[in-house]
């Protein structure tokens, strides 16, 4: 059941000295325009709200090329991992997702190894 989750982030707990200061990082605001600039470029290349979780698998292989690297880390990921076939379509999807919030045009080995990580929790339960 799980396998069919495409993230799974474990939360832990946070001190309270933490939540108490001034955390920094990200505003929510700053968030919502890369998703919407994310979301936009998506739409941009396939077609107003065809978003990479609406794609098909051959529309996919078509935009989420993975370059050499990554290619190679997903090949391991898939042996040392035992990732399902499953994953093998979903982790270029999201890896391709990543890319897009980060505003690369490419999928690099450093979106693959994010979307694997994003991935594993629910292949080791």
């Amino acid at each position: 059941m799980l396998d069919r989750i495409d993230l799974h982030v474990e939360v832990l707990p946070v001190p309270y000295a933490q939540l108490s200061g001034d955390a920094g990082g990200e505003t929510s605001c700053t968030v919502r325009a890369r998703v919407i600039a994310a979301r936009e470029r998506q739409s941009r290349r396939a077609g107003e709200g065809r978003w990479n979780a609406r794609l098909t698998g051959r529309e996919l292989r078509e935009v989420a090329v993975l370059d050499a690297e990554g290619d190679a880390l997903l090949r391991r990921a898939l042996e040392r991992l035992g990732l399902s076939a499953r994953a093998y379509v979903r982790v270029p999807r999201v890896a391709r997702t990543i890319a897009d919030l980060s505003g690369d045009d490419r999928v690099r080995a450093v979106h693959v190894a994010e979307a694997v990580q994003y991935r594993s929790g629910a292949e080791s339960k």
